[in-house]
Formats: C-alpha cells, sequence, structure tokens
C-alpha cells in the first residue's frame, strides 16, 4: 500500500469514533498507529511477526518487565534528555545530573534523621559508609530535605521483590538537619543483569545487546520549593561503568570510593576497613515555565 492509501484507511478508522473522547490520548494514539501502519508497510512485517510482537508484549506484561524493557530499550534515559534539554533552553542550570528511576523502587521505607543503616547485617560483601550533603543553588546546606535511598543485594536483587530478604532491606529515608548533611552505612554494591531468559533478555538477545548494569546506588532527593532530583551514582571500577544497558551512567555521577578507617568510621558505627564515598547532592529551586520533575508512574509500596 501506498502512503495515500494507508492514510486512507487510518481516516476511516478515525472516523469510527461516536463519542468526542480525550483529545490528548487520540492525537498521541492515532500517531502511534499511524507510524506503526508506515513501519509494517515499509519493513514488509508480516502477519506472523505483527502477532509475535503482540504476544511477545503480553507475555512481557504478565513477567512485569516492562520498566526494564522501558530502560533497555532507552525510553527512560531519552525522557530525561528531553528534560535536560527543556532546562537548558528555559536557562535552568546547575544541580546534580538527573537519570534514570529504574523499575525498582519502594514507597514508605523507614525515616531517619541525619543517618541511617540500610543493611541488616548478613549481607555479605565490604562495609559503606557514604555521606554528603544537600545544598541549594547557592551551594548553600538545605535543612529537612529529603533523600531516599535504595541499592540491589549481593545477588541483585531489590527487596520487596525478592521476598527472601527482610521488609525495606537495603532501602532508607534520610531527612538531613540544619547542616543539610545525610549519612548511611550498607554495603557495597555489586552489578547484575536482567533476569536470565527473561523477556527483556529475549529481547536483548535478538538485539545482539547485553543485560548488564554497573553497581549502582538510587537515589530520590528533594525539599519543599526544588526540583526533585532523581538519580543515582554508579561504583567506579564496574567494568560495566561505561557500558550500562540502561544507558544511565552520567558524567558527575561517577564519585571516587575511597578506602578508610578508623575514625571516620567511627560517627557511624563503623570499625576497621571500609569503603567511604562523599557525595553532595544540588538541588535547583522549582520553576513554572518548565515541566515538573515530578513523574506519575506506578510505584510498588510495602
Amino acid at each position: 500500500m501506498n502512503k495515500e492509501a494507508i492514510d486512507a484507511l487510518l481516516q476511516k478508522i478515525n472516523d469510527s469514533a461516536t463519542r468526542e473522547g480525550n483529545a490528548r490520548t487520540k492525537t498521541i494514539v492515532n500517531r502511534i498507529v499511524r507510524d506503526l501502519f508506515y513501519t509494517i508497510e515499509d519493513l514488509d512485517v508480516t502477519p506472523s511477526e505483527f502477532w509475535t510482537a503482540l504476544n511477545y508484549l503480553g507475555e512481557t506484561g504478565q513477567s512485569g518487565e516492562f520498566g526494564l524493557l522501558a530502560a533497555g530499550l532507552g525510553f527512560e534515559h531519552f525522557l530525561d534528555a528531553r528534560l535536560d534539554e527543556k532546562e537548558a533552553k528555559a536557562g535552568l542550570e546547575g544541580g546534580t545530573p538527573r537519570t534514570i528511576e529504574g523499575p525498582l523502587y519502594v514507597a514508605g521505607a523507614p525515616e531517619s534523621i541525619g543517618h541511617a543503616r540500610l543493611d541488616d547485617g548478613t549481607d555479605p560483601g565490604e562495609t559503606l559508609v557514604m555521606r554528603g550533603r544537600v545544598l541549594n543553588d547557592d551551594g548553600k546546606p538545605l535543612a529537612n530535605a529529603l533523600v531516599e535511598v535504595w541499592h540491589a543485594n549481593h545477588l541483585g536483587n531489590y527487596s520487596h521483590f525478592d521476598r527472601s530478604q527482610p521488609v525495606f532491606n537495603l532501602r532508607r529515608s534520610i531527612r538531613t538537619g540544619a547542616d543539610g548533611k545525610y549519612a548511611f552505612t550498607s554495603v557495597v554494591p555489586v552489578g547484575y543483569s536482567v533476569p536470565p531468559g527473561g523477556k527483556t533478555q529475549q529481547l536483548l538477545d535478538q538485539l545482539g545487546r547485553h543485560g548488564h548494569r554497573p553497581a549502582h546506588i538510587h537515589f530520590f532527593v528533594s525539599a519543599p520549593g526544588y526540583r526533585k532530583l532523581t538519580t543515582q551514582i554508579n561504583i567506579d571500577g564496574d567494568p560495566y561503568l561505561w557500558d550500562d544497558f540502561a544507558f544511565a551512567t552520567r558524567e558527575g555521577l561517577v564519585p571516587e570510593v575511597k578506602k578508610a578507617e578508623g575514625a571516620d568510621g567511627k560517627p557511624y558505627g563503623v570499625q576497621g576497613n571500609f569503603a567511604l564515598i562523599d557525595f553532595d547532592f544540588a538541588l535547583v529551586s522549582e520553576r513554572s515555565d518548565v515541566p515538573t520533575t515530578e513523574v506519575d508512574r506506578a510505584r510498588a509500596a510495602a
């Protein structure tokens, strides 16, 4: 079929509407359908290929891997890049770089003031202390900011989704004091991969790509009057540091991992040798002329 015939068919479909519906939804869906019709025609997609793809999407939904697929196909990174561009055009500069949230946040993690311990003492690995401040546009400490942190265990699994772990293992919320400081103790995370044999890996295999992520720690950082920051830091030295299947590694988000001992660990109840990361988060003031950083999406809650 030529484009004129396809457009006539699309118009017939669009004209079948008997109610007003939602204008925004109609615009988006009609554009997606048009582009897919063109793709089927241009690439001569067969009925078998079409139904294989549709069945794949259904199975992906049943497996709960759409969040992984969105990251692996670059959609989350693309949305971040668009928001970066909109902020830059509005003259909004500075702040800690954002990067993807991923699909594994859980709301309701216990809140502490100033410092929290994320692990329960049973997770193997090197002890980690991460500390720093939450700062405003002028580099001054932000009191009462909320630092939400979560990361995987030594097997690459996240509590709540992995029922073998204690509730909120390796997840906490930390409220800064007047000095803007936050700190937490945990274990140094390791990199991991998408589920072997899962729907995400199945498609990545077809694309000739791997499904590995470097070791990383997720954060939401928020404060009244400031744009919410969604980000993560990566652990320097990981073999997949700059080859993340989810495209989440960014300059400014790979802090030095220092070797520490003794007095540095005393305020956090840590003895002996441990890994130390110093990292400040910088927030920017909220603006009404740029899209919000609050993303409306389904998230787990314990």
